[in-house]
């Protein structure tokens, strides 16, 4: 059994047991549970429901595992050829590390 999920404006495929890096979430701590109300599609089992724009009545609780991890640092160098202009910046992403408990639909 598995489902697509929309968390923070991004769309997972999730599945109990998989564990998964969001967008940080703000105030939680590790070990506490979230639910995700909004469920763009379930599979049971090859019995599809698709929701318009979500499935009614479908959730996913998961578990934080970390509430906060950094992602790769990222660089970002912009060159003009012949012109002195050089420009540099960088940024590291923060995840929050969540495992998938269970799918209700």
């Amino acid at each position: 059994m598995y489902a697509i999920v929309e968390i923070q404006g991004q769309q997972f495929k999730v599945e109990e047991g998989k564990k998964l890096f969001v967008h940080h979430i703000k105030d939680v701590e590790a070990g506490k549970t979230v639910e995700f109300d909004k469920v763009l599609l379930v599979d049971a089992d090859g019995a599809v429901k698709v929701g318009a724009p979500t499935v009614e009545g479908a959730k996913v609780v998961v578990e934080v595992v970390n509430p906060l991890v950094k992602g790769d640092k990222v660089i970002v160098f912009k060159m003009k050829r012949r012109k002195d202009s050089r420009k540099k910046n960088g940024h590291r992403e923060q995840f929050t590390q969540v495992e998938v408990k269970q799918v209700i639909a």
